[in-house]
């Protein structure tokens, strides 16, 4: 009888894999810890390297002293072995992944939507969700997610928090112009609004009653405070800028038609350094850019986009994609935005430019919605 030879005929079934890498790891950890994270509390899971199942170590509060009196227990516990701890994303951040890290054991943080539910699961606790995710973290069937340095989060709330308050200027400026509509007054059709004539032109505006005047004013100080807020995180937003790492691969992107500077910090303050995916599917995946499917019984099923990841950088992009409704060209507003980009940069971006208009041209005549002639265009 011929010897079955393992590197002739190797494994390739999902679950033999996902034993080899929890082998692997059981070589390295002495123990995973599965931490249902919450503002108050922790409730610790633990499981050990084979196949038993985890032990639940109850809660403990979530404040550094305690989080540290529970490494210093595992870790006396196991021998002082390496630990590898595991908590869903969420509220609470990257504070206990930081701690966890400096204290000399691993950590990963994974994304609520890839924890795998058991069919007809109805029941959910936080013991549940401990044992639960220290038994997936021994097996291997997690992925962490990316967990940005302390530059690039600081990067990220100041994005985020301009994002915040340009949803609060928008909200102030619908809440005036609503108000104006209630009583007949509207800006005529076809001007543009949140211009020095507009401005000019709400500031004169008098209600009939002086009531009714009070709330116009109100409404008018409350749109131009948020303004001038937004105007001011913007500034610091730039000032910012050339303190941070991927500073020169904003003013890449810039070079890009439909990404200015400010949607080039969005994009990296979210996304960080993008090289980190292994291809352009990835980060669409990542971004949630790519069709959803529900295919069955040799029924390729497809249908929109499956909207999961970051938001905000998702958001970004879609917006920008908007530019290359128009054909191809060289406007002088181009170039001098890409004044500070490399020449490979400039080179991508107009390359890119030239196949992604004529994609987008093409697929709009073929829906039959668009005029072919030339329009003008100055982004």
């Amino acid at each position: 009888m011929q010897e079955f030879n393992a590197a002739e005929h190797p494994i390739e079934t999902g679950s033999a894999l996902a034993a080899v890498r929890a082998l692997d790891e059981a070589k390295r950890h002495a123990a995973y810890i599965g931490l249902d994270v919450h503002k108050e509390t922790i409730a610790v899971a633990v499981a050990e390297p084979g196949r038993g199942e985890p032990i639940y170590r109850g809660e403990i509060a979530n404040t550094p002293k305690k989080v540290e009196q529970l490494v210093a227990k595992l870790s006396e516990a196991y021998d002082g072995g390496l630990l590898l701890f595991c908590y869903e994303a969420g509220p609470c951040g990257y504070v206990l992944y930081r701690q966890l890290i400096a204290s000399g054991h691993d950590c990963q943080v994974v994304a609520p939507s890839r924890l795998p539910k058991a069919a007809g699961e109805r029941i959910k606790t936080d013991r549940r969700d401990a044992l639960k995710l220290a038994r997936l973290l021994r097996s291997g069937d997690l992925s962490a997610v990316w967990v940005p340095n302390r530059e690039q989060e600081r990067m990220c709330d100041l994005s985020r928090a301009r994002d915040d308050l340009k949803g609060q200027e928008r909200k102030a400026r619908q809440q005036l112009n609503a108000f104006l509509l209630r009583h007949g007054v509207h800006w005529p059709k076809g001007k543009s609004r949140w211009t020095p004539a507009h401005e000019n032109w709400l500031a004169g505006l008098k209600m009939d009653d002086p009531w009714q005047q009070v709330a116009l004013q109100t409404y008018i100080d409350a749109e131009r405070a948020a303004g001038e807020r937004v105007a001011q995180l913007t500034d610091q937003l730039m000032r910012a800028l050339p303190e941070w790492s991927l500073a020169p691969v904003v003013d890449s992107l810039v070079a890009l038609r439909g990404i200015d500077k400010l949607a080039a910090i969005v994009l990296l303050a979210e996304l960080g350094d993008i090289s980190r995916c292994d291809s352009p599917k990835q980060l669409m995946a990542f971004l949630g850019l790519v069709p959803s499917e529900h295919s069955s019984g040799g029924r390729r099923r497809q249908g929109a986009i499956t909207l999961t990841g970051n938001s905000h950088a998702r958001r970004m992009l879609v917006e920008s994609a908007w530019s290359y409704r128009f054909p191809a060209r060289q406007t002088k507003h181009l170039k001098a935005k890409a004044s500070n980009a490399s020449p490979a940069a400039k080179q991508i971006a107009r390359k890119a430019q030239v196949r992604l208009c004529a994609v987008s041209i093409k697929v709009v005549v073929a829906l039959g919605s668009v005029d072919t002639s030339p329009q003008p265009y100055k982004g």
